[in-house]
């Protein structure tokens, strides 16, 4: 038998709010922060076809330097590091910069490879 708070579920769809800061990257000016909303834009797929985003999905820049996606119903947080890592391949940008998660639970983070210190360990051997 089913319970009320199981029709009031069924009902409503879970609201997930995913931020991408890129703050480093676009500091440096290495990272096109329009090119990357655009690229996500077209290529989120909702109901397995993209640049159907319509009123499930919603792309943001709080910021000039972090994109904010927000989504109705299912939706991963490792699908958006995906995309985010192919439009850095796509830009030869991802042999420089990794996605981390950031330090909230829904959010990741552009950040550089340490070059430097692999660099300083090969000279010292």
């Amino acid at each position: 038998m089913p319970t009320k708070q199981d029709s009031k579920r069924k009902g409503k769809k879970d609201i997930k709010k995913f931020v991408i800061n890129c703050a480093k990257p676009v500091e440096d000016e290495i990272f096109d922060m329009a090119a990357f909303t655009k690229y996500l834009h077209d290529r989120i797929k909702v109901n397995g076809k993209t640049g159907n985003l319509g009123e499930d999905v919603k792309i943001d820049n709080p910021s000039e330097s972090s994109v904010e996606v927000t989504a109705k119903g299912q939706f991963s947080k490792r699908y958006l590091k995906y995309l985010t890592k192919r439009f850095l391949k796509g830009q030869s940008l991802r042999d420089y910069i990794r996605v981390i998660a950031g330090s909230n639970k829904n959010s990741y983070e552009l950040k550089y490879f340490n070059v430097h210190n692999e660099e300083e360990e090969e000279t010292a051997e």
